[in-house]
């Protein structure tokens, strides 16, 4: 390519730039970046399930752990089995997209990717109101 030195830019120089641009944007915005914080928090959850030895684990999605973190909401294993065992019993009864109840702790669970969409406690819940959920569990 031939850089000029007249001020002016080529329409090579031009299409480079601006596609280039274009294309290192792109990128950048489809990568998600995690924090920290989220990373860890999602590598303990994950160390936990294998503890228990439940085949099928669920993952929390970003928004799921960034609720678990802004609402300073920690499961105990005894809790995370439960969750897993809801979402189960929820895939047998052929529900999609689950409420799953542990305890004061409620999370929305799409059961065909297994993953944990949002969680919430009580406190989070002001008017007790789900949406886009075909089924609940108790668990």
């Amino acid at each position: 390519m031939n850089i000029q030195n007249n001020g002016y830019l080529s329409i090579e120089q031009l299409t480079d730039q601006y596609l280039n641009r274009a294309k290192g944007t792109e990128s950048a915005s489809n990568t998600e970046q995690l924090s920290f914080r989220e990373i860890l928090q999602q590598k303990s959850l994950e160390n936990r399930t294998e503890e228990t030895g439940s085949a099928g684990s669920l993952r929390f999605s970003k928004h799921a752990l960034g609720r678990l973190s802004d609402r300073n909401i920690q499961l105990n294993t005894e809790q995370l089995e439960r969750l897993n065992d809801g979402a189960r019993k929820a895939g047998q009864k052929g529900i999609r997209d689950s409420l799953v109840i542990v305890d004061q702790l409620a999370f929305i669970v799409n059961v065909p990717n297994q993953t944990v969409v949002t969680a919430m406690d009580s406190t989070a819940t002001d008017e007790n109101i789900f949406t886009n959920i075909n089924g609940a569990v108790i668990a």
